[in-house]
């Protein structure tokens, strides 16, 4: 019978160069991926941490008997309200943000 050969398994087979440096560039580019999705979702938390506290305002606003509020406004020390009143009168109130106190009134013509 004829001579046997070795059968060349993974371990003996050298890696072509460019086999190698494709690994290694995959590799890079994984790594340089997942820093990335770190450093966005780091700034994203340091970014919108300030966003999270709700402005201060006072304990109650006090509207005039009659009268609901359909928007608000939040200014540096007041507050504007627009109001509507039974007959479908619109003002906007403008109150101190502090106390709530009613500052100013505009009627706002139809």
């Amino acid at each position: 019978m004829g001579e046997s050969h070795p059968i060349a398994t993974g371990d003996d087979v050298p890696e072509p160069r460019r086999l190698r440096q494709l690994r290694r560039l995959v590799t890079a580019l994984t790594a340089t991926l997942i820093l990335g999705v770190i450093t966005i979702v780091a700034l994203l938390v340091i970014r919108l941490a300030p966003l999270a506290r709700a402005p201060d305002l006072p304990e109650a606003i006090r509207l005039p008997p009659g009268e609901s509020a359909r928007a608000v406004t939040l200014g540096s020390d007041w507050i504007a309200v627009v109001t509507v009143d039974g007959d479908g009168q619109e003002r906007i109130r403008v109150l101190d943000r502090a106390t709530g106190a009613d500052r100013a009134s505009l009627l706002i013509e139809n």
